[in-house]
């Protein structure tokens, strides 16, 4: 987990309700010690400039690009894109979409939508807060989910991104996903 800035209680509590565990990543070294990557919903300008401080901009691009599973959420999905539609911060780049800011709206027009999401059999209800969405894909990029027209959830590769907070129900499916990507990931490089 991230843990600069943002809901990385939410996120943990989340991870921990999927079977796994979990370690605030703060410093370089942390890299070297885990399966998979949550970066966590929160203020992506803030993130981004912390992440700056802390020198960890090259070494989560490195690990991120060397198949590290990867998920981000709302500020998250930002951090991770290769630009905004409007302005200016620091990103990683790794993820080839462009996003809106605030697209759907301010804190007080912040919803929740059933949504149809690739590879999931049920309904997924999203939580919406001050959400992005994706205004660019690009031709490696698959969307697993959007509203109104507009994708929500996207993935490229071993990246999971969403403009909703996941960790704020119950519902840990997402977060399987990166667990058993990281799973998957073992068992490719012939770890137990």
């Amino acid at each position: 987990m991230l843990a600069l800035q943002g809901d990385v209680r939410e996120h943990a509590g989340a991870v921990e309700m999927a079977g796994g565990a979990w370690m605030s990543v703060r410093r370089p070294e942390d890299f070297e010690t885990i399966d998979a990557l949550i970066i966590p919903g929160g203020e992506s300008t803030t993130i981004g400039r912390l992440a700056t401080i802390y020198g960890l901009i090259e070494p989560l691009r490195t690990a991120i690009s060397e198949g590290l599973p990867t998920l981000g959420t709302c500020a998250g999905m930002i951090f991770l894109a290769a630009g905004v539609a409007a302005g200016v911060q620091a990103q990683l780049g790794v993820l080839d979409v462009i996003v809106e800011r605030n697209a759907f709206g301010r804190q007080n027009e912040s919803f929740e939508a059933n949504l149809e999401i690739a590879g999931l059999q049920e309904t997924f209800r999203g939580v919406f807060i001050r959400a992005p969405w994706v205004s660019k894909v690009g031709g490696a990029v698959e969307v697993m989910a959007a509203v109104d027209g507009h994708p929500v959830m996207v993935r490229q590769g071993n990246i999971l991104a969403t403009s909703f907070h996941p960790e704020l129900t119950t519902d840990v499916r997402i977060h399987t996903m990166v667990l058993q990507a990281a799973e998957s990931r073992h068992h490719l490089d012939g770890e137990p």
